[in-house]
């Protein structure tokens, strides 16, 4: 599971200005040592416990990136999920930079890595309840880089979510990484279509 943090909390959790989270869950959704990549790197849970919304001081508030107490309590009240579940307190620190970072960032690839790729994307075309769709995507992706998911999954006649899934598959392998809007090939990607 992930823990959907927005862009300037994340900035501030890298800064280390932010050290804590406040999440309302049914159950916990992360468990302490466990990472969660981000645009700003990786991110390590070291601490989930459950908290009254009573027992919040303004040391929590703070360290969660807010003014104020009443602040913190105001956003949990405001929250999709108010009044739901337990209220956890997460801490969260820096683990280090995405290594798929430096992965897409490779411009070439040896024998091992391309044999490497071809049995990791051919077991994805295999796998998949509509076909061989790697080599498709990876083509969409280089000519229209920049182009809204939804708008690429139309072209291929599928559904945004799962179009969207696929993409994350090959991003993991560093194959593409992800803009403000769309897509675009790695350095790594480009290298594994030049053959």
């Amino acid at each position: 599971m992930r823990v959907q943090i927005r862009r300037p909390v994340l900035d501030a959790i890298a800064a280390g200005t932010v050290t804590l989270a406040f999440r309302r869950w049914d159950r916990p959704r992360v468990r302490p040592g466990g990472t969660q990549r981000t645009p700003v790197g990786v991110l390590e849970f070291t601490a989930v416990d459950p908290v009254d919304e009573a027992d919040l001081t303004a040391e929590d508030a703070r360290a969660a990136g807010f003014a104020d107490l009443a602040a913190l309590r105001s956003a949990q009240r405001g929250s999709t999920q108010r009044g739901e579940g337990q209220l956890y307190r997460i801490t969260v620190r820096p683990a280090g930079p995405d290594p798929r970072v430096a992965l897409r960032a490779k411009r070439r690839l040896s024998q091992a890595e391309r044999a490497e790729l071809d049995v990791r994307l051919a077991r994805m075309d295999r796998a998949s309840a509509h076909g061989p769709w790697t080599a498709a995507v990876l083509g969409l992706i280089a000519d229209n880089p920049g182009v809204r998911a939804p708008d690429l999954a139309a072209r291929m006649g599928r559904e945004t979510l799962p179009f969207k899934r696929d993409v994350r598959k090959l991003k993991e392998l560093g194959l593409t990484e992800s803009l403000e809007v769309g897509y675009r090939i790695s350095p790594r990607g480009r290298a594994y279509r030049r053959g």
